[in-house]
């Protein structure tokens, strides 16, 4: 029986699909077929004499000797690790392409206005921001960073946190003046109210916490939804109605006066954390490393800062 040496690469790959939990997020991670990673792990199984992987169409198990082998090979990313970083130690400049996603809002006034300033520290670096107010699936779509809103489940991305999230209630002077002020969460019903809405979630419940602590749950007529965060805005402006949003997005409106806040006496009963997220260091290049790094810096400065 030839060396297990022989099948370090195959090795490595099933490390990659036991981390991943699925064959095509492998594929798409070093650029293969995924016929050419199944072939490979069939390869692995034939040499170790063993079924590594149990598969099914819904998802992917260890078996005994698969995890037995995992755990026995566990070392070899730490020396592809260490091996990269002499590599990189050595490159003069980080190159390559690096995708950023980030919902519409908070990429128009946190990244853009950042982006040039990236080019200019890593001028060798292909930037590719990608803005949508869509879930968006790091591993499948090939993004490298991302901004993220909300508690994230375990899983194998790295997270750290730049901000909070929180929200109130917007309209423009001219709906106001037209439609008065509501002067209770429950007068909303008979408001026009924007409701964001897309394939993931509806925010048509409001929620609301009074000055003694209570809290009151305001179902939204549905009448005038979107699944754009901007529209969302520009729709208020219009004076198309009252809107749930983070005022950090809208705090050139606040401050010129275009969009004024209702209901101030009550508050949103909890904040969501903001946060920027990659895949694990084994899977990251120079490139997004270091572009991870000068968003984080930059990010956490402008969230404190609001």
């Amino acid at each position: 029986m030839d060396s297990l040496h022989n099948h370090l690469f195959h090795l490595y790959l099933f490390q990659s699909i036991a981390k991943l939990g699925s064959f095509q997020a492998t594929a798409t991670k070093y650029g293969l077929p995924r016929s050419s990673v199944s072939k490979k792990i069939q390869q692995l199984e034939q040499h170790v004499g063993q079924r590594l992987i149990q598969r099914s169409t819904r998802k992917l198990n260890l078996t005994e000797a698969g995890r037995d082998l995992l755990a026995a090979s566990e070392s070899l990313h730490q020396v592809v690790e260490a091996s990269q970083q002499v590599v990189e130690k050595h490159e003069t400049s980080p190159s390559g392409r690096v995708r950023i996603s980030s919902s519409t809002l908070i990429g128009e006034h946190f990244l853009l206005p950042f982006l040039q300033e990236l080019r200019d520290l890593y001028p060798d670096v292909s930037l590719e921001l990608f803005l949508s107010d869509d879930y968006v699936d790091l591993i499948e779509q090939e993004i490298d960073i991302a901004i993220r809103i909300g508690h994230l489940p375990d899983s194998s991305l790295v997270a750290r946190k730049i901000g909070e999230k929180h929200w109130g209630w917007y309209a423009s002077p001219a709906y106001l003046q037209k439609n008065g002020y509501p002067k209770t969460p429950e007068d909303l019903v008979e408001h026009d109210c924007l409701v964001f809405k897309n394939k993931n979630v509806t925010l048509d419940h409001w929620p609301f916490k009074s000055p003694t602590g209570e809290v009151h749950k305001v179902k939204i007529k549905n009448q005038l939804a979107t699944d754009s965060s901007r529209a969302l805005v520009e729709m208020s402006r219009l004076g198309m109605g009252i809107m749930m949003i983070d005022p950090i997005l809208i705090r050139d409106d606040i401050a010129n006066g275009s969009l004024v806040p209702v209901l101030t006496k009550w508050q949103y009963t909890d904040s969501l954390p903001i946060n920027l997220v990659c895949l694990g260091r084994n899977y990251r290049t120079r490139a997004s490393s270091c572009i991870w790094e000068a968003l984080l810096e930059h990010l956490q400065a402008v969230f404190t800062l609001k």
